[in-house]
C-alpha cells in the first residue's frame, strides 16, 4: 500500500474562494503555510487553456512550499505540467487507469468512488488511492445522493486500499473518519470559502491527530 503525502486532500473550487479565481493560488499558499501538503486541483468546468494556465500558475504555489499537486481527471495535463499526480473522475475505466499510469509512471494515481463497489474496481485496477463521497451530507456537491456515514469507511478499508473521506468533512467529523478506517481527508468548501486559510487547515490537521 503506497503512503499518502499527507492526511489531509485539499480539493480545489476558485469559485468559493474570496476573491474568486486571481485569488486561488495565493489562497494555496495560505493553506500550505498552515500545514497542507496535497492539493487537488479540481476546476473541471473550465477551458482547456484557462485551466491550464491556472494549473501551473498554481503549481508553481504548490512547489514552492513543498507540496503535492494532483491534476482532476486529465493524466495528459498532469503529464504536460510535471504534476505529481492525478485524481481520476467516478467512473474512471480499467483503460482510464492504465493510461494514467503509463503517463504517469511514478505519479499518484487517485480515484472519486461514491460506492463500494466503486472503491473495489479502484483496488483491482491499479489506483493508488480513492476518495469516499459523501461521507456527509455537503452543500458544496449536494448531487451525489444520501450520506453514506463512517461505517462505509469501515466497509471500504477492507479492500485493502487507502480510502479517504470526502464531503462534509470538519474538525467535529475528522477524527470518526479516522477512527472508522480512513487513511485521509479531502476538504473543499470548508477550506476554499474560509477568510484564514492557514489557521482553518491546522485545525483539520490537529482535529485528525496528526
Amino acid at each position: 500500500m503506497r503512503a499518502l503525502p499527507s492526511p489531509l486532500l485539499v480539493v480545489t473550487d476558485r469559485t468559493l474562494v474570496p476573491g474568486g479565481e486571481p485569488a486561488l493560488a495565493a489562497h494555496l499558499d495560505a493553506l500550505l503555510t498552515g500545514g497542507a501538503r496535497w492539493v487537488w486541483f479540481r476546476e473541471r468546468d473550465m477551458a482547456q487553456g484557462p485551466r491550464e494556465k491556472l494549473a501551473r500558475a498554481v503549481l508553481a504555489r504548490v512547489r514552492a512550499r513543498g507540496g503535492i499537486l494532483s491534476i482532476g481527471a486529465s493524466a495528459a495535463l498532469a503529464a504536460d505540467l510535471g504534476a505529481d499526480g492525478v485524481h481520476l473522475p467516478g467512473g474512471a475505466t480499467p483503460a482510464d487507469l492504465a493510461e494514467a499510469r503509463r503517463r504517469l509512471p511514478g505519479g499518484l494515481i487517485g480515484v472519486s468512488a461514491h460506492t463500494l463497489e466503486d472503491v473495489g474496481a479502484a483496488a483491482r485496477h491499479g489506483a493508488d488511492y480513492a476518495t469516499l463521497s459523501p461521507i456527509y451530507a455537503t452543500s458544496s456537491k449536494p448531487g451525489y445522493g444520501p450520506a453514506l456515514g463512517p461505517a462505509a469507511l469501515r466497509a471500504a478499508a477492507s479492500h485493502g486500499l487507502p480510502v479517504i473521506a470526502l464531503g462534509g468533512v470538519t474538525g467535529e467529523t475528522a477524527r470518526p473518519c479516522r477512527d472508522a478506517g480512513a487513511t485521509g481527508i479531502a476538504v473543499m468548501g470548508g477550506l476554499m470559502r474560509g477568510l484564514d486559510p492557514a489557521r482553518d487547515a491546522g485545525a483539520l490537521l490537529d482535529a485528525w491527530g496528526t
